[in-house]
């Protein structure tokens, strides 16, 4: 199966299982692999548009609190609190600390810089917003929470890299399968801050 085919696959398996994007399935095959969807976790999906990570998560977490944020609107989902703005607004995370009342389990990003044309930038800009997102997890993850966010494998790939060590007890890099093959995405996965 050429590349192209295996994208259109995962496009009509979405179309067919009522997920709102392919990208659903990655969030499948990160949960499959670190298994950090449980019930009664608070969760935060950053870059939530169209919402299919967010109907992965609903499915997944029981009895849980499960906020997704994204610059663009989301069409409602049952049980979903999703905000519009942008992650990097001191009002958007204060209101996102007040939703949750506590500390936060799971946080997801799927955040992606909005494209230029250069690569180069983009990865550049992509994986800023990675390291935007492991700073904030420093100061609102709850003992034992993880991190899982999207970068692209670049020239800062090492400064992501290092700043994860320094602060978490774990950190994996995973590429989906449903992942474009020619695409340079890849995920880490952080677990247990070393100091809360």
């Amino acid at each position: 199966m050429d590349n192209k085919s295996y994208q259109d696959h995962f496009f009509k398996k979405a179309k067919s299982q009522g997920y709102r994007s392919r990208s659903a399935f990655k969030l499948i095959e990160l949960n499959k692999k670190f298994k950090f969807l449980k019930n009664r976790i608070n969760l935060l999906d950053l870059g939530s548009s169209p919402g299919g990570w967010c109907q992965v998560a609903k499915e997944k977490v029981k009895n849980g609190k499960i906020i997704g944020l994204d610059k663009k609107a989301v069409d409602k989902i049952k049980g979903i609190n999703f905000l519009k703005g942008d992650f990097l607004d001191e009002k958007i995370r204060s209101s996102i600390l007040s939703y949750f009342d506590s500390r936060i389990d799971v946080i997801l990003s799927d955040m992606a810089a909005d494209t230029t044309g250069n690569k180069s930038l983009d990865c550049i800009r992509t994986n800023q917003l990675c390291l935007q997102v492991l700073e904030f997890s420093k100061k609102v993850l709850g003992k034992n929470g993880a991190v899982i966010s999207k970068l692209f494998m670049g020239e800062d790939f090492e400064e992501i890299k290092l700043n994860a060590k320094k602060n978490f007890k774990k950190i994996n890099f995973f590429k989906p399968i449903s992942s474009r093959g020619e695409s340079r995405e890849t995920y880490i996965h952080c677990l247990g801050l070393y100091t809360l």
